[in-house]
């Protein structure tokens, strides 16, 4: 009997695209995949494939097994987010399925369906949807926020040298470590929904972890905590924290903290 949906042999070696190959998450990936010996197939603009228009796709995919779909889009609204989000995974999976491809799986984001309505988590709530509907055998991994995610937003909100930033509390990962899993997954059969979250082995205080960070790159933008900036009071409490049962990475953010 031929294997089913989600049921596909898998191969000892095996040929991974990573969509998004060029973005720090993929960069990881490829590497996990180089050392460990399994061809890579890098799908990104700057390499002739074009997840937004589809081009380049029904060629790269040729003869791949799995592919690990890390992309991210800048969107300014939630519409522009589920379009850009929305187009791209569409045109992944037609391909995929056009080429045969065993197993989709996707990064997505601890805590998108309780955390706000932003633009970001909205285009990865898209993304979810329609994996989970998609004509290709699926795995959707959620992460918590990495480690450098209080100095990105940091980057984002900065004025004058201040920046209001949100008191959250995460759980937050090394992007090595979700390298190490998301390659993993591929390896493996696709489960048909989603695996255990992804995080850190501790929790961390968001402004915290700003201040330390932007102290070890000698940074002296002063922080304001607030609700009253990029994310609101519906993000306080434990609702960016992973699900109970939760896959813990091993990388903490003191040991990522010395290395930066």
């Amino acid at each position: 009997m031929s294997p089913g949906r989600g049921e596909a042999a898998v191969p000892s070696d095996m040929r991974v695209a990573v969509a998004g190959a060029t973005g720090r998450t993929g960069r990881e990936i490829t590497a996990v995949l180089d050392r460990a010996g399994h061809a890579s197939v890098a799908i990104a603009r700057s390499r002739g494939v074009d997840v937004l228009t589809g081009a380049g796709l029904d060629h790269a995919l040729s003869g791949v097994d799995a592919v690990v779909d890390v992309t991210n889009f800048p969107a300014a609204d939630l519409e522009a987010a589920r379009r850009a989000f929305g187009t791209a995974t569409r045109h992944l999976l037609e391909a995929e399925a056009r080429a045969g491809v065993r197993h989709h799986v996707l990064l997505s984001i601890v805590g998108i369906d309780r955390g706000g309505r932003t633009p970001h988590y909205e285009g990865k709530r898209t993304q979810e949807a329609l994996v989970a509907a998609g004509p290709v055998p699926f795995t959707i991994q959620r992460a918590t926020q990495f480690f450098d995610f209080p100095e990105m937003v940091v980057g984002w909100v900065r004025k004058d040298q201040v920046a209001v930033v949100p008191p959250l509390l995460l759980q937050p990962v090394a992007v090595s470590d979700v390298a190490q899993v998301l390659v993993e997954i591929a390896m493996g059969p696709a489960r048909m929904g989603r695996a255990p979250d992804l995080a850190g082995p501790s929790t961390e205080d968001f402004v915290d972890m700003a201040r330390r960070t932007l102290q070890a790159r000698g940074d002296t933008t002063r922080l304001v905590p607030s609700w009253r900036g990029l994310f609101g009071v519906e993000a306080a409490g434990e609702v960016l924290l992973p699900d109970p049962g939760a896959r813990l990475g091993t990388t903490t953010f003191d040991e990522w903290l010395a290395k930066r």
